[in-house]
């Protein structure tokens, strides 16, 4: 995997998500944001995310997207269960995916970050190839910019958010990234 100049990875589908703006001048990026989404709620492989990052969601497509259809978010990178990779946005851009969030004193963490959505939810385990697609992709962000800290979601907003959620196995992608022996489950991919 390589990041080129623009800020877009080479291994990764790009869809341009309109959703995004620059950055603020001279902002280090030094966070690193996980999420879990799924659309609808808790079904996975559908084409709900991608609509709803390009502000395309059908709102008469399922009962729960008209209550969200007017959203605009968007994340860097969407890893999905069986651990492709799609990128929304340059991470040399701002993209819209913490909201309002706080990491060490400093608010606006879109400002400074890079949000990789995984396709789940705070119901299910995620897929071991998320985790593998997940570290590698880490591993490539942090040789190309200077982050410092990874968080979940939950850890910058934690009134409002709570993903990566319960069953984001933090030692699972901690033994993957430092090289040690990973807990691998023998969990299916949905």
């Amino acid at each position: 995997m390589l990041i080129d100049a623009s800020g877009h990875l080479d291994t990764a589908l790009f869809i341009a998500s309109p959703n995004y703006d620059e950055r603020p001048s001279g902002c280090n990026i030094s966070l690193l944001v996980i999420h879990n989404i799924s659309l609808p709620p808790d079904e996975f492989c559908g084409d709900g995310v991608i609509q709803l990052f390009t502000n395309q969601l059908d709102p008469a497509a399922h009962p729960y997207y008209p209550s969200i259809q007017s959203i605009k978010v968007s994340a860097h990178f969407f890893i999905r269960r069986d651990g492709t990779i799609i990128q929304f946005v340059s991470c040399n851009k701002r993209a819209w995916h913490a909201g309002e969030s706080c990491w060490q004193g400093k608010a606006r963490c879109n400002d400074f970050s890079i949000g990789i959505e995984l396709e789940g939810s705070d119901n299910l385990p995620f897929a071991d190839a998320q985790y593998i697609a997940l570290s590698k992709l880490t591993t490539t962000l942090r040789q190309n910019y200077p982050i410092t800290d990874i968080v979940g979601h939950s850890d910058i907003a934690p009134e409002r958010k709570t993903d990566p959620g319960p069953h984001f196995d933090w030692d699972h992608y901690h033994a993957l990234l430092h090289g040690t022996k990973p807990n691998l489950s023998s969990q299916k991919i949905d």
